[in-house]
């Protein structure tokens, strides 16, 4: 199943752990907030991502089944 990744930029507080876990999927910007490499994700990638969201210590991915 595929599945959309988003970041929310104002509850983000750039710890990595998303890029650390997923790097395909995330990654660190500049100014040190993470930002969604590859916005629709399937298998494996999309585990990945769920993994992350799970992690992330704000809550600040979101993903949302599409198809």
């Amino acid at each position: 199943m595929k599945a959309r990744v988003s970041v929310e930029k104002e509850t983000c507080i750039g710890c990595g752990t998303c890029s650390s876990l997923c790097p395909d999927v995330f990654e660190l910007s500049e100014d040190g907030q993470a930002v969604v490499k590859i916005e629709v994700v399937e298998g494996e990638l999309a585990d990945c991502a769920r993994e992350a969201k799970e992690s992330c210590p704000t809550g600040a991915i979101s993903i949302e089944e599409v198809s």
